[in-house]
């Protein structure tokens, strides 16, 4: 089955299947959406009228069940902050759009009449009225889609967030089991999905195939080492174990854990909100709980899992490291319970819980509530539910609340809340918030394995634009970044596997040089729609309000900052 390109206007109803253009042709995900973006969306475009782009993208290496290498990137131009967005996520839409031969499937024009799902197989699109789903959190509406579509579908769905056009919301994907919570959270896209009239994106990959291989036998060759090579790396059976609470600990060591509003860098409940604490809970309350289980087909990594209550019925899948930090100690809270629940709350809302999370710190530093106090922090997700005017403003993330509530310290780049590692203890992801075009993303470029000291602020540029250009590499793959650890090790497997699929003759340099395209691409476009070295910074407060218990402000230069991508143009 050939890639092409589907566009499908939402005004017309109508689809167009075009071939890759030649321009695209060696991009993938995060890399495919920002060529798209800049050569298609004008720069003065609302994020959410009729000239920007939903676009969703699978990476290049997808389809073939390749563990962790069957990601979805969702993109535009952010409503929440303005510039290039992508927003990868696990689950089944990369999978089962690749098996249908779409390299980008690119939703075009306004708003129509009502509500819809778009439905995408081998026969085409197609749309299917969807105003009985008009309000309904993400689990109820994904129950219904299954049941009208049948189990097997992948599905992209908004919730009531992304109907009212939030710039928190997010777009929540089905896992393989069917459970929509696997989230392209960040940048407000499922607001963009929502000023779209679409409620899902439904994709039936029943005809579909697995994209076709120029060299079948090296490929399935090179999958087996690729395993291997996964399967040797220590930090695959931490994350199997553990899953990404593995980093509570890590960063409260650093004093970098972000704790009751981004005032403090070390909780004292860290050890009752961490991986060991969350493993032992999911073993001993059993029944749907799993602490190692897989978000999509085909990955042996498992990080995922599966959070029960003491009736050992599921509370929430998964509960990862971002959510704890910023719905737990960021909010004073040390019961896992209440954060799982925040975090159903979320995603049923259908909105990001790192820029809720925030947005919530913020407001109990502006006196609306109580650090500490979950019954509290549970009534503010019920007014984002239901939209009352507080809701709207948490709804709209950290900046918004800030703005409301009259709080100089807001934790955002670029309009977009920072994630679980502060930067005045983790300097390097420091960096990678500025300068990443993204904005406040540690995906973008986590620095917090490097071999430096995160407290001082030589040499942290190098290894943010290090990790930055791994990072856009592996987005535009369609590759997850846990993968990245056992690739590490066995740095000729991503051009050889390119080489095997696509019959490309690539360098062994071609992770850095998808990574330096991607990112300059991203550039060109932030700087074409007004954003230029001023907006690469982290928020003023944090370069002199010291954090304790190391007591250390963010120090980067800003000329460093300005250099960092100084060889990939303007």
């Amino acid at each position: 089955m050939p890639h092409e390109i589907w566009r499908v206007n939402v005004q017309t109803q109508e689809l167009r299947r075009e071939p890759v253009p030649e321009a695209w042709q060696h991009w993938g995900g995060r890399g495919l959406i920002a060529r798209i973006l800049l050569d298609e969306v004008p720069p003065s475009a609302d994020p959410l009228g009729p000239y920007n782009r939903l676009i969703f993208a699978p990476g290049l290496l997808g389809g073939h069940m390749l563990s962790s290498a069957d990601r979805v990137s969702v993109g535009g131009k952010s409503p929440l902050t303005g510039t290039v967005k992508e927003a990868n996520a696990g689950g089944q839409t990369g999978l089962a759009l690749a098996r249908l031969g779409i390299r980008a499937l690119i939703v075009e024009d306004g708003a129509p009449e009502g509500l819809w799902v778009l439905h995408i197989s081998a026969q085409g699109a197609r749309f299917d009225p969807a105003d009985d789903l008009s309000g309904l959190g993400v689990y109820e509406t994904a129950a219904r889609l299954r049941e009208r579509y049948g189990k097997n579908i992948a599905a992209a769905v908004i919730g009531p967030a992304g109907e009212r056009r939030m710039r928190a919301a997010a777009i929540l994907h089905l896992d393989k089991d069917g459970v929509p919570g696997r989230a392209s959270a960040r940048g407000g896209l499922g607001a963009l999905m929502g000023s779209r009239g679409l409620k899902a994106v439904v994709v039936d990959r029943q005809g579909g195939s697995p994209p076709p291989l120029a060299d079948p036998e090296a490929f399935r060759s090179l999958q087996k080492r690729y395993n291997q090579a996964l399967l040797a790396h220590p930090q695959t059976h931490t994350y199997h174990d553990y899953g990404t609470a593995a980093m509570v600990a890590m960063c409260n060591a650093f004093g970098g854990l972000p704790t009751r509003g981004f005032s403090q860098g070390q909780f004292e409940g860290a050890d009752a909100i961490g991986g060991e604490a969350l493993r032992e809970m999911i073993l001993a309350r059993g029944g749907e709980g799993n602490p190692s289980h897989a978000c999509m087909a085909g990955c042996i990594i498992l990080c995922s899992n599966v959070f029960p209550d003491a009736g050992g019925r599921t509370v929430v899948s998964p509960l990862e490291y971002e959510t704890i930090a910023l719905m737990g100690s960021n909010l004073g809270l040390d019961d896992l319970e209440t954060i799982a629940r925040l975090n159903w709350h979320a995603n049923d809302i259908g909105v990001d819980t790192i820029e809720v999370g925030a947005a919530l710190g913020v407001a109990a530093r502006g006196g609306l509530w109580s650090f500490g106090d979950g019954a509290a922090a549970l009534g503010l997700m019920d007014e984002i539910r239901r939209a009352t005017p507080l809701g709207r403003i948490l709804g709209n993330g950290a900046v918004a609340t800030g703005q409301a509530f009259g709080v100089l310290q807001v934790p955002a780049v670029k309009g977009q809340a920072i994630a679980a590692y502060d930067p005045r203890a983790i300097k390097g992801t420091g960096v990678t918030y500025a300068t990443s075009p993204q904005g406040a993303d540690h995906t973008a470029g986590l620095t917090i394995r490097a071999k430096i000291d995160h407290l001082k602020p030589e040499g942290q540029v190098a290894v943010s634009r290090r990790a930055q250009v791994a990072m856009a590499a592996y987005d535009t793959l369609g590759i997850c970044i846990f993968a990245g650890f056992g690739l590490s090790t066995a740095p000729d497997l991503i051009p050889a596997l390119l080489r095997a699929r696509y019959g490309w003759e690539v360098g062994e340099d071609v992770l850095t040089r998808l990574g330096e395209g991607t990112i300059r691409l991203e550039r060109a476009f932030n700087r074409r729609v007004g954003f230029g070295p001023a907006d690469d910074r982290i928020p003023e407060w944090m370069t002199h309000e010291p954090l304790p218990p190391h007591h250390t402000v963010f120090d980067v230069p800003p000329d460093e900052l300005d250099g960092i991508f100084a060889d990939l143009g303007p």
